[in-house]
This record gives structure tokens, sequence and C-alpha cells, in this order.
């Protein structure tokens, strides 16, 4: 089958189009034809190698897995014998390892039946920043009705999700984007939108029930400013660090991570 494989970390030159074996599904698999692959920044991180702490777990010299992707959109091409709820045919968003390739291999557990109105391209945009946003709000964030969200980074592809979740689940949201975004967060539900390059969101004027940050790029000495006393600080990802740490020892070193009744979460998008 055709695929985009890599053998090595770099830029997008180490991405060659190549034929490799299809993979053969197991007892507990589902083998699903690729109709349309997500590229989020995972997709990056994982071609770079980058950050470097990271390299242990998808390979020290080289990635592990040579076919890149995660995001998937397709059809069920076969099914294992032990698996229910799908058979040939379906269509079906979620995760396969390597899905930038003709077909992938996913576990049942990670596939959902796709909605007749969604594309396969749509759907294949969704699956880890739906989720990531999902998880930050509902299982980081502990986020209730009523409270209020500053979601940092709203016109990304994680902060376009956490608005309209949070939206969905009753708080009032305040986006943070830049100023090419801001008719974009304010069409998608949030009732505030905040260009970052005309107004400091943590000047302390305004504090907010629950944060999230979806870039991780800002030190939690300016982020405890824009929290309430008891609230919550969700960080997906973290960029900020550089090739080495990528921003996950960058907050403690710049800042305690509590404050005094609340509490800070990291999040990294899996």
């Amino acid at each position: 089958m055709k695929a985009i494989v890599q053998d090595r970390y770099g830029t997008a030159d180490v991405l060659e189009f190549s034929d490799i074996d299809a993979p053969v599904v197991g007892e507990n698999g589902v083998l699903v034809r690729v109709h349309a692959a997500g590229c989020g920044p995972d997709v990056w991180h994982l071609m770079t190698g980058m950050p470097y702490m990271a390299r242990p777990m998808i390979g020290l010299r080289k990635p592990k897995g040579r076919v890149p992707g995660w995001d998937v959109a397709g059809t069920v091409e076969a099914v294992g014998s032990s698996v229910e709820g799908f058979r040939p045919g379906d269509q079906v968003m979620g995760l396969g390892r390597g899905s930038f390739a003709e077909l992938t291999l996913a576990r049942p557990d990670k596939l959902v039946a796709k909605p007749a109105g969604l594309s396969f391209e749509q759907a294949a945009a969704a699956p880890i920043s739906g989720v990531t946003a999902l998880q930050a709000l509902r299982d980081k964030g502990k986020l209730r009705a009523g409270q209020t969200v500053l979601v940092i980074g709203a016109g990304g592809g994680v902060g376009t999700f956490t608005v309209q979740i949070a939206k969905a689940l009753g708080a009032t949201v305040t986006g943070v984007c830049s100023t090419s975004k801001v008719d974009l967060v304010r069409s998608i539900g949030a009732d505030d939108v905040i260009d970052y390059t005309r107004q400091d969101f943590a000047d302390g004027s305004r504090r907010w029930d629950v944060v999230i940050d979806t870039a991780g790029r800002r030190p939690l000495s300016m982020l405890r400013r824009a929290l309430t006393a008891k609230g919550t600080l969700v960080i997906v990802g973290g960029d900020g660090g550089g090739r080495w740490t990528g921003g996950f020892f960058r907050g403690l070193l710049r800042a305690p991570i509590r404050r005094r009744h609340g509490r800070t979460s990291w999040l990294w998008p899996s």
C-alpha cells in the first residue's frame, strides 16, 4: 500500500511517499481504509523528535513508527474476530496509529461512527483536538455550569473545540487570540474575545474560575493573575520550553504551581 514514511527525525524533507506492506488486522483490531487523516502539532513533534525528553517514548535515534499520523476518518475494511460493534463498510472516525497511509489499524475503543453530517475531512480534524479539549474542561478543569472560563489560544485546533464545549457545558467563555482570529472565535460562541496583541488578559482587572492555556508558553506567574482564588489552571501541552523540555519544566522553574486554594493541571494530548 502507499504511505508517507520517515526513517529519521527532521523537517518535512524526511517524509517520503513509499510502498510498504499493508497492516494485518489482529483478533482485537479494526482495519480502516483511510479517507482523510488529520495533521496537528503532535505530528510535527513526532516528525522532528522534539522535545528531546519525549524520545525515550517515541524513539531515541529514529521514530519507532515509520508512518506518522493519528487522527483518521474512513471506512472499516476488516475487523478482528473478537471485535463487536463494527463491520466492514462502516464509516468511522478516531485514532489509528500511522494514519498517513491507505490503511491503518485502530483499537475499537478508539473509534466511533462518523456522523453523517460531517465530511471525512472534517471528521479527521476532530479526534485528538476534540478529546483534548473535553479532557481539559471536564476531567482536569472540573468545569461546572455557571462558571467563567478563559481559553488562551482560542483560535487554534484545541482552542476552538474548547470554546464550543465550554459553552455547551453552560460556562461563560472568554477567548484569547490574535487579531486575525477575533471574528472566528466570536462566531463559535465566545461571550467575549481578547486580542492579546492589544490587551493584557492577566493585568488583574478580571479573573476566571477556569483558565485553559492551549499553548503553554506563558509563565505561571502571569497565568495566576487571571485566576480566581479557587480557580483551576489547565495547561495543554507546552511548546514554550524549546527543544529539550517542550515547556514541561518551564512553569516549575518560573513560578509556584499552586494558588492558595486553586490547582494546576498539565494535560498532554494523547
